[in-house]
C-alpha cells in the first residue's frame, strides 16, 4: 500500500552566508525536509542539516545566469510538494526581502498546499553589523533605508534618488552594476564626502571590503576589484565604526588641506 503524500512547504531564510548564522528553527525545519530546493546565495554548507537521503536541487540565479526561471522555481516547489510531501525553500537572507518569497507563497497556497515561513537574519543588517557598522546610532542616524539596485525591469530604483536627499543611513543590495549613477545622486545632492563601505561577500571566509567617500568609493572599488555580490553602506555611521574613525578623520583632514 502506497504511503499517502502530505505536502506542505516551509519557506527558509538561510541568514547573510555564515552557516553559524541560519537560525535553530531553520535547522529543524531542515531536518524534516524530504526535498530542499536552494538559492545560490545560500551557503551550501547548510545542506548538512537535512537528511542525506533528500533531494537538494540548485535552483539559483546569478546575473545572467539562471538555472530556472522564477516561474520554473514556482512549479518544482509544486510539484516536488504534491510527489514527495515536505519540502524546504531555502533562500538567502530573509526570504521577504527582496527574496520573492511573498511570490512563492502566494503560488504554492494557490494549489492548497500549507505554507510555514521561517525568517532568516537579512543580509541588510547583519552584514555591516558583521563590520561594526551601526546602521543607526544616536546622534548620527535616526533611521536607515534598504533599497534593491535593480530592479525587475533592471533599472535603479527610484528610491535611491529620495533617499539621497535625507540624513538617513542607506543601505542598497543588488547596487553593484549601478555604482556610478548612486554616486552621481549623492553629488548631486553635494554629498561627497559621505563615508561608504562596500562589502563583498559579506560574514564569508572569502569578505572583502571596501570604505572611502562618495567621490573616492569607484577608485577603491576599482583598486580592489570589488564585485557583486556586495552591498553597499552609505552614512555618517560607517565612519563612526571605531576602527575607521583615524580612516576618515585623516581623510577629511587632508582634503581641507589641499583646499588651503
Amino acid at each position: 500500500m502506497n504511503k499517502i503524500v502530505k505536502p506542505k512547504v516551509t519557506l527558509v531564510g538561510a541568514g547573510p552566508g555564515d552557516p553559524d548564522l541560519l537560525t535553530i528553527k531553520g535547522v529543524k525545519a531542515l531536518a524534516e525536509a524530504n526535498v530542499v530546493l536552494y538559492d545560490a546565495l545560500a551557503n551550501e554548507e547548510i545542506l548538512a542539516y537535512a537528511p542525506k537521503k533528500s533531494i537538494k536541487l540548485f535552483v539559483g540565479k546569478r546575473k545572467g545566469c539562471h538555472a530556472y526561471s522564477q516561474d520554473q522555481i514556482n512549479q518544482l516547489i509544486v510539484d516536488n510538494a504534491l510527489t514527495y510531501g515536505n519540502v524546504v525553500r531555502l533562500k538567502g537572507g530573509d526570504p521577504f526581502i527582496f527574496g520573492r518569497g511573498s511570490e512563492e507563497i502566494e503560488y504554492v497556497e494557490s494549489f492548497g498546499i500549507p505554507t510555514v515561513v521561517i525568517p532568516g537574519i537579512s543580509s541588510s543588517v547583519a552584514v555591516p553589523a558583521n563590520q561594526g557598522i551601526s546602521l543607526t546610532k544616536r546622534g548620527v542616524s535616526e533611521s536607515f533605508w534598504v533599497i534593491t539596485g535593480t530592479t525587475s525591469d533592471r533599472n535603479l530604483s527610484k528610491d535611491v534618488a529620495l533617499a539621497a536627499k535625507s540624513t538617513a543611513t542607506v543601505v542598497i543590495l543588488m547596487g553593484m552594476s549601478k555604482l556610478d549613477q548612486i554616486i552621481a545622486l549623492f553629488q548631486n545632492e553635494s554629498k561627497g564626502e559621505t563615508p561608504v563601505a562596500i562589502i563583498q561577500n559579506g560574514t564569508m571566509p572569502n569578505e572583502k571590503v571596501g570604505f572611502g567617500t562618495i567621490d573616492t568609493i569607484a577608485e577603491v572599488v576599482h583598486k580592489k576589484n570589488l564585485s557583486s555580490p556586495a552591498i553597499i553602506v552609505i552614512g555618517e555611521v560607517v565612519k563612526e565604526r571605531n576602527k575607521l574613525k583615524g580612516f576618515y578623520k585623516e581623510f577629511i583632514s587632508d582634503k581641507v588641506c589641499a583646499r588651503e
